[in-house]
């Protein structure tokens, strides 16, 4: 164990690059004595005044996040009752937003009630603030405001918590608020993006390619393709993970290829808005790639009497 010097600007001021010498040195010495006349090194992250220390020892530096993303893709069975603890954490805390969800309130109120939750139950933090109401709903991505949530309202969310022991429960839902029922709008738009949920959480087996899963994904109708959201499915752990598969339109350009394997988790994600409409619908389930296809990792309910 090495008490290492601390080179960033808040902590050494002008004394930076000196500090950073040592940091190098430090690094040096270590590989010298345990790494067997091996000078390759995979970091996670590094400022360039760490990565030049290091360098300046004749040391060959690696994108660790390459080796850490690959072992971090296959769960083990203690991980999964860690992730299966956070997304109960985070179910409590959607319903704690569903309660609370009355005409008047703000986004950031209403998300507020999800944080809340999450810290009183242990959690640790919430990843994003994406939570929005009626015309903010649409394009996705907008994140929570001060604006008050009107009657008849859809209110979109994307939960990316990380609860109690590390780990992401990452579940989208679309509700209406105030009483009474859903438009015809509404109700067209959450059928499709129920549709596209479930027909791709359908597909994923074990052993399947990314391409293969991509090809036979829910054809996106041209309505809503410019508004569609910027991934078919991601992988899931400790925050977003690896991997990430592009949607057909955007394979040859962003892509790329690989494995489904038992033992994966994965976010299956869906976002319906025409282009210029009021409303967006955002739907999103997290699942367990098992030998017999995709297991959802969330109870939480769909508005199934809307469809």
């Amino acid at each position: 164990y090495r008490v290492m010097p601390s080179f960033y600007y808040f902590a050494a001021a002008e004394y930076g690059h000196e500090r950073a010498r040592e940091f190098g040195n430090q690094i040096a010495d270590l590989m010298k004595q345990h790494g067997a006349g091996n000078k390759r090194l995979a970091v996670d992250r590094l400022s360039h005044m760490g990565t030049d220390a290091i360098r300046s020892h004749g040391i060959e530096l690696f994108d660790g996040l390459e080796i850490t993303e690959q072992a971090r893709m296959i769960k083990s069975a203690d991980e999964l009752v860690l992730m299966q603890r956070a997304i109960e954490v985070c179910e409590t805390g959607m319903k704690a937003m569903h309660d609370a969800m009355v005409p008047g309130i703000t986004e950031n109120a209403l998300w507020a009630k999800l944080h809340e939750t999450n810290i009183a139950l242990g959690g640790e933090w919430i990843e994003t603030r994406l939570l929005s109401s009626g015309p903010r709903t649409n394009p996705w991505f907008r994140e929570c405001s001060m604006r008050p949530i009107e009657p008849g309202d859809m209110v979109s969310f994307d939960t990316d918590l990380v609860g109690p022991y590390g780990y992401c429960a990452d579940i989208s839902r679309s509700w209406r608020c105030g009483d009474g029922k859903p438009d015809d709008e509404q109700r067209r738009l959450y059928a499709n993006a129920h549709e596209q949920l479930h027909h791709d959480m359908a597909l994923l087996k074990p052993g399947m390619s990314f391409r293969e899963v991509i090809e036979n994904a829910w054809p996106i109708p041209d309505e809503f393709m410019s508004n569609r959201y910027t991934c078919l499915l991601h992988g899931v752990g400790l925050a977003d993970e690896y991997p990430s598969l592009k949607h057909r339109i955007d394979f040859e350009k962003k892509g790329y290829d690989g494995y489904l394997e038992e033992g994966m988790t994965v976010c299956v994600e869906s976002m319906i808005a025409s282009e210029g409409g009021r409303e967006g619908v955002k739907l999103e389930e997290q699942v367990l790639i098992t030998k017999d296809g995709a297991k959802a990792m969330s109870s939480y309910r769909f508005e199934e009497d809307w469809l």
